[in-house]
């Protein structure tokens, strides 16, 4: 076939092919507009989930007549003019291919009035490339873009939309992720003709609000706000608990700019900061804001707008990392954090009596700083250390003596029995001074420690709250006493490209903080000499090869680092405390202090909680008083 020029028709189909997916592409596009236009109210009806019509109304600033012709041919926009407006881009819409694109795969239907005008003015088209003559239309000031039909005239894109209900869903996230970013603007959604939604502008300081109408009304209860700015980079948002994470990440929102989007980035940030706090298999949720200087990053890098690329990814990725770190480790029981009353559906329960908990060996080790009784508590080498290599020695006052038969329990120095008086005495309010996590009162099954504060009832599971305590204890000694390489008897030579090659030549100095001892053998081929001692046993090859991969994608070594902490999540895991086992009042309470002093303690190294409160209008309610 011959080299020819395409008729106008097809290449706005061939462009409506990546911009318009589905229904949810056009309200998505027609409220950007809106939103670009100045509205402060935008309304969207649809019907059949959008396949039979999608209505979107702004009370925005209108288009003139002479300029609803040029709105919808190809590459006409109001929003760029010049190559600078392109890279330092503060609109959401910026291409003009939208509504071209729209009117070439539907009916569509445009109105607008400015404001002051006598009258507004009508445009139709039938989904080629001819357009009515415009005619006056009443119509309040404002913009009405009307999509009937969508996909008629392209029969094979129709067939692969989904159910009625599955893409009005999709469209329902489009309306409600732009209401959350957009407290200052007002949102209406009517499906069917029946109101879903209808949200009144509550002006910029509304976030919290809308985020509430977008995530349901008690997510607050189990979330924190942070907001941190440094580096010409401003963050803040809402995360939630890890206790309260999915399985799925279908409430993961976060915006550049107030612009909705999608990034490997900004994914390995978050997935990175909550690495040790999630129950395998689940997803966090999380509303978070990114503002920075337009001219840093770049809109223009996928057809539909869902993904940007940062011109400093690097220093994105560990301002937000660091600051979601941050975050996290500091809600702990201290803090009153939030989702310390709730446990998740679907995540298991603590081990029966006498068992070994998931993932760690039979039950007989002791645990340090929680002596066992007849046995003395292993050293580091009996916890599972590989390749004997070298821990600081244990701090002896976690150690506390059992009592022999028939002795009173001692009493640590500086913590009060479970008779404390600043307890609440007997229907009593809340007394001043009362640790977060209450006294100890007893143990449940074996189990459970069972303690009282001044809200209520504290339930912990001794096992999991141990192994998190001892686990940012083993990861506080380990980078403390830097890391020990051991030194391969045999050295393993890796063919590798040459980028990664010479990556391995400008990263030697990360590669030996993290115990790595490569040097480059040949253009395309590398030798290991040296591994962390702790990963002795492992795939050092394979790991090598993903170490190499995060440096070139990510910038820096987070599957190194995620193996090395899962050695210490294991050696945490067998030297914590065990179900079945009986532990004094004094024991109890050390424990509870312990976890008010780390941070991550509200769930185990695993991701399951480590307590739950019951406050005492919880306590109420159970038992029907007041009723």
């Amino acid at each position: 076939m011959p080299i020819h020029k395409l008729p106008p028709q097809l290449i706005s189909q061939i462009a409506a092919g990546e911009v318009i997916e589905r229904p949810a592409s056009v309200v998505k596009e027609l409220v950007e507009n809106s939103i670009d236009a100045g509205a402060r109210r935008v309304c969207v009806d649809l019907e059949q989930g959008g396949i039979r019509l999608i209505r979107v109304t702004d009370d925005g600033g209108g288009i003139p007549r002479e300029e609803l012709a040029l709105a919808l041919s190809r590459h006409a926009t109001s929003k760029v003019a010049e190559l600078g407006d392109l890279e330092s881009l503060r609109t959401l819409g910026f291409r003009g291919e939208a509504l071209p694109s729209i009117a070439s795969v539907a009916r569509l239907f445009l109105t607008s009035t400015q404001a002051g005008a006598r009258s507004g003015w009508r445009l139709a088209g039938d989904g080629s490339d001819v357009f009515s003559d415009v005619e006056p239309a009443a119509h309040p000031p404002g913009t009405t873009v009307e999509v009937r039909d969508l996909f008629f005239r392209v029969p094979a894109r129709r067939k692969f939309l989904r159910t009625e209900r599955t893409e009005y869903l999709h469209c329902e996230d489009v309306v409600r992720t732009h209401a959350a970013v957009r407290p200052e603007v007002g949102f209406e959604l009517r499906h069917n003709g029946r109101a879903v939604f209808d949200l009144p502008a509550t002006g910029a300081d509304g976030g919290a609000e809308r985020v509430m109408a977008l995530l349901g009304g008690d997510f607050p209860d189990h979330a924190f706000e942070i907001e941190r700015e440094g580096s010409g980079l401003s963050l803040r948002g809402w995360l939630g608990a890890p206790t309260r994470a999915r399985s799925q990440p279908d409430q993961q929102f976060f915006f550049v700019n107030g612009r909705p989007v999608r990034d490997r980035v900004l994914s390995a940030a978050v997935r990175r900061a909550y690495r040790d706090v999630l129950y395998h298999g689940r997803h966090p949720v999380f509303v978070l804001f990114l503002d920075l200087d337009p001219s840093g990053v770049d809109v223009n890098a996928h057809p539909a707008k869902h993904e940007v690329r940062f011109r400093e990814g690097r220093l994105v990725h560990d301002f937000i990392f660091q600051t979601l770190h941050r975050g996290l480790a500091a809600v702990r029981p201290a803090s009153g954090g939030p989702g310390e009353a709730s446990v998740p559906a679907g995540v298991p329960g603590p081990a029966a009596p006498g068992s070994a908990m998931p993932g760690s060996a039979a039950p007989g080790y002791g645990a340090p700083g929680y002596a066992t009784r007849g046995d003395a508590a292993p050293g580091h080498a009996a916890a599972g250390l590989p390749g004997g290599a070298a821990m600081p020695a244990r701090d002896t006052r976690w150690e506390l003596p059992l009592p022999q038969v028939g002795e009173p329990a001692p009493e640590p120095s500086g913590y009060a029995p479970a008779s404390a008086p600043d307890l609440p005495g007997p229907g009593g309010g809340q007394r001043e001074g009362a640790p977060p996590l209450g006294f100890a009162l007893g143990q449940v099954a074996d189990i459970f420690i069972l303690a009282e504060n001044a809200r209520g009832l504290v339930l912990v599971d001794m096992h999991a709250a141990h192994e998190r305590v001892t686990y940012e204890r083993l990861k506080r000694e380990w980078r403390e006493a830097r890391v020990t390489r051991q030194p391969l008897l045999v050295p393993e030579t890796l063919a590798v490209t040459r980028a990664e090659a010479d990556l391995v030549e400008s990263s030697d100095g990360l590669l030996r903080d993290l115990g790595f001892e490569l040097d480059r053998s040949g253009p395309e081929t590398v030798r290991l000499r040296a591994a962390p001692a702790l990963l002795q046993g492992r795939d050092l090859v394979g790991l090598v090869r993903d170490l190499l991969a995060d440096l070139r994608n990510l910038g820096h070594a987070d599957r190194a680092e995620a193996a090395l902490d899962a050695v210490l999540s294991t050696m945490a895991c067998h030297g914590s405390v065990r179900a079945g086992r009986r532990l004094s009042l004094p024991e109890m309470n050390r424990l509870l202090r312990d976890m008010e002093e780390t941070e991550n303690s509200g769930q185990c190294n695993h991701g399951r909680p480590t307590y739950v409160e019951l406050d005492r209008q919880a306590l109420d309610r159970l038992f029907l008083r007041g009723r």
